[in-house]
């Protein structure tokens, strides 16, 4: 199998929204080109980092007497993914980030947020991108929540911005995530 150039590939969000976020139980698309329930929300503009997936098994391993490896086994295997949400003024991104029944209100009316050690909810979650050459990729996650917020800066130079860890747990099926690939035939 020869190598090809054309395989290579970078991430860019579709246009219109590429990370959103529904309540567990919500439907969840099994294609790329299925249109998303509505109860999915777009948590608009995502920081030039985009998104990073760390799917990675950890492992141990038995040694015999005299310390030859004899056998290496799965420990855990965590499912990951970050980003950084830079529309500090919409309120669905304050919710990822402190709760839902801790962000009321809005801009018009005036956003109230509690921070609090309330334990953030699991959402469905589902992230659209456009590779090389048009062909449109979909993960959808079933499960995860925010387990990681980095601090949140104010400067004058960069965009207040959310960055967050989700981690995803097993579906019924045993899958953490699914990916969705397919041409658009341009």
């Amino acid at each position: 199998m020869a190598n090809t150039a054309t395989n290579v590939t970078t991430g860019k969000p579709k246009t219109g929204g590429a990370i959103f976020y529904a309540p567990i139980g919500t439907t969840l698309p099994t294609d790329t080109t299925t249109a998303l329930d509505a109860a999915f929300v777009s948590l608009g503009y995502i920081s030039e980092d985009g998104l990073s997936n760390e799917n990675s098994p950890e492992s141990d391993e038995l040694n015999a007497w005299g310390g030859d490896v004899v056998y290496s086994y799965q420990t855990s295997r965590s499912d990951t993914f970050g980003f950084t949400m830079i529309e500090a003024l919409n309120p669905e991104v304050l919710k990822v980030v402190y709760g839902s029944k801790n962000v009321t209100g809005s801009l018009a009316t005036g956003i109230t947020v509690k921070a609090n050690s309330d334990d953030l909810s699991e959402y469905a979650w589902v992230v659209d991108m456009v590779l090389r050459g048009g062909v449109a990729k979909r993960v959808v996650i079933p499960c995860a929540k925010v387990t990681e917020i980095g601090e949140i800066s104010y400067t004058d130079n960069d965009a207040v911005g959310y960055e967050v860890t989700i981690s995803a747990t097993p579906d019924t099926a045993g899958n953490t995530h699914y990916e969705y690939l397919k041409s658009s035939g341009l």
